[in-house]
């Protein structure tokens, strides 16, 4: 489907404003962080839905909230003050290769992370550089940090690193709920970083319609495919890129699109 960019930029956005609407909450794990109100509940419930946001949405929503229940709904209280006692309430968990190890360690290392920085926002904006113009570097400063603080070596794959060629897609999904404007009652904006850095998730759906749509000619789902995916949203919506998510999303997931 070839467009016209005027055409093509009214065609993303309306299906950006079809689909960025508050029921869209109910069938996707950003539901999680949504049933919490401090920042800090938000940005670590959030972070463990993204993280375990592999295969079916509905196994997804169910695994974060078991996970939840067993930090007694209280994510930050728990993490902050969380003894090796403690930790044995994950004893049993799994979903799909995230076992009950890996929640574990990252618990400890959010432990180290909380005692370093006011936040997770903040630890990525002092881990961003001056020129940044994504939020790449920063994933791969906070892999590094988790996995020098207890997070397992063999949980590494769940953190993507664009050093690495990885497309980083559950931390570019975490990064837009934590740092896009609270616009449509989807998003957070809890984080303070500028919008215009943030990118689109690469996966299997959001691929296909961008490449159909003359979005994006590479072919792997990696890092230079997301730069690339970057420069062709940024031009048709630069201030806040990654609110044509949820038309991707929508097209791809809702419309079927081929």
């Amino acid at each position: 489907m070839n467009l016209p960019q005027g055409e093509l930029r009214d065609f993303l956005i309306a299906k950006a404003n079809q689909y960025a609407q508050s029921r869209f909450i109910q069938d996707d794990p950003i539901q999680v962080p949504h049933a919490f109100a401090s920042t800090k509940d938000i940005e670590i419930s959030g972070l463990i839905a993204a993280m375990l946001s592999w295969g079916g949405r509905k196994t997804i929503i169910s695994k974060s909230k078991d996970l939840m229940e067993r930090m007694d709904n209280s994510p930050a209280d728990f993490v902050t003050n969380a003894s090796s006692v403690d930790l044995n309430s994950f004893d049993g968990f799994v979903h799909r290769t995230f076992k009950d190890e890996d929640i574990r360690g990252l618990v400890l290392a959010l432990q180290q992370l909380y005692q370093d920085y006011a936040s997770i926002g903040e630890f990525f904006k002092q881990n961003l550089t001056p020129d940044a113009t994504n939020l790449g570097g920063a994933f791969t400063v906070f892999k590094i940090f988790l996995l020098n603080h207890g997070l397992p070596q063999r949980a590494s794959k769940h953190f993507g690193d664009p050093t690495k060629g990885s497309a980083c897609k559950r931390l570019v999904m975490y990064s837009r709920w934590m740092a896009r404007p609270n616009t449509e009652g989807i998003d957070f904006g809890i984080w303070g970083i500028d919008p215009a850095l943030l990118s689109i998730p690469l996966d299997v759906h959001s691929g296909r319609v961008a490449r159909s749509l003359g979005l994006l000619t590479r072919k792997q789902n990696d890092w230079k495919a997301l730069i690339e995916l970057d420069s062709s949203i940024r031009s048709i919506s630069p201030e806040d890129p990654s609110k044509l998510d949820y038309a991707l999303f929508g097209l791809g997931v809702y419309e079927g699109w081929k």
